[in-house]
């Protein structure tokens, strides 16, 4: 499974890359991080990503903004989105989710809750290769 963690601050990177190791026993985890939306532009045609977490208060292209690109690109469109953020509005996540972000979380009250999609993820993605593919 391989997760991009696109936010700017490298401590939040830090965490959350930390929570996403803690909540999954996946051997072929890879997790790529990104400081802004531009490099995470730049990330996503070298690798095949299964996830990508974003924040949504970025310098140059905000998370809403790649959101965006992400989910209207044919080849990203499918990539489940999950918007973390700790400065955001309830405007912000109501807007990620209209744009198409399958979860919006807050990253200090939700550590469980990341590790848990992750791990729905996983699980998604194994049952997908050997029942549908």
């Amino acid at each position: 499974m391989k997760i991009l963690v696109v936010e700017d601050s490298a401590s939040m990177r830090s965490y959350l890359a930390s929570i996403i190791e803690s909540g999954t026993n996946d051997r072929d985890l890879e997790i790529v991080e990104a400081a802004t939306g531009f490099e995470a532009l730049k990330t996503l045609p070298h690798h095949k990503f299964d996830a990508i977490l974003t924040d949504i208060n970025m310098p140059d292209i905000n998370g809403l903004e790649l959101v965006s690109f992400l989910k209207n690109h044919p080849v990203y469109k499918m990539i489940p989105i999950m918007v973390i953020s700790t400065e955001s509005t309830m405007e912000d996540r109501n807007r990620a989710a209209a744009l198409g972000a399958e979860a919006r979380r807050e990253p200090e009250l939700a550590a469980s809750a990341i590790a848990q999609d992750i791990a729905a993820l996983r699980h998604a993605r194994l049952y997908s290769r050997l029942y549908i593919s």
